[in-house]
This record gives structure tokens, C-alpha cells and sequence, in this order.
């Protein structure tokens, strides 16, 4: 996951000024408690910092891979029609 990714997802899940709260403001366990903007500085990848946000956000697991992205592992996942 990129940057660009990652700030796409939090807008789309959060909206950009709740998103923009989030990021700044909420401690997530899955970074050892950094806030997402912290764990980014830091070098965590976009990915780890997304999920850690989700796990401490309860973001249902279909939210997390993207908007009509099927969540993996589900059925019909790798697309035969």
C-alpha cells in the first residue's frame, strides 16, 4: 500500500476531516501505541499502519481492502463468472 493509498482509504472510511482527527489523534496498539501519523514517520509501512488503524477503529473486515475489492480468502475472491 502507498501513501496515496493509505490516505485514500482513511477518507473513504472516515471522511477527510474526521479522517485527518483519526490519523493526528488516535493511539493504535498495532504501532506500539503511535498515533498513524507518528508510526508513518517512523517508517512503518502504510499497510501495518492501515490495519492497526482498522483493528483500533473497528472497521468491519470487508472496509479494509479497498471499496469493491473482495476481502481475501472469501469466496469467489480470484473471479470466475
Amino acid at each position: 500500500m502507498k501513501l496515496s493509498e493509505f490516505r485514500f482509504a482513511v477518507d473513504h472510511e472516515f471522511g477527510a476531516g474526521y479522517g485527518a482527527v483519526v490519523v493526528a489523534d488516535l493511539a493504535l496498539a498495532g504501532v506500539g501505541g503511535r498515533t498513524a501519523r507518528e508510526a508513518l514517520a517512523a517508517g512503518v509501512p502504510a499497510r501495518t499502519v492501515w490495519f492497526a488503524l482498522c483493528d483500533a477503529a473497528d472497521v468491519p473486515e470487508e472496509r479494509r481492502h479497498g471499496v469493491g475489492r473482495p476481502t481475501p480468502g472469501a469466496s469467489g475472491a480470484h473471479g470466475t463468472r
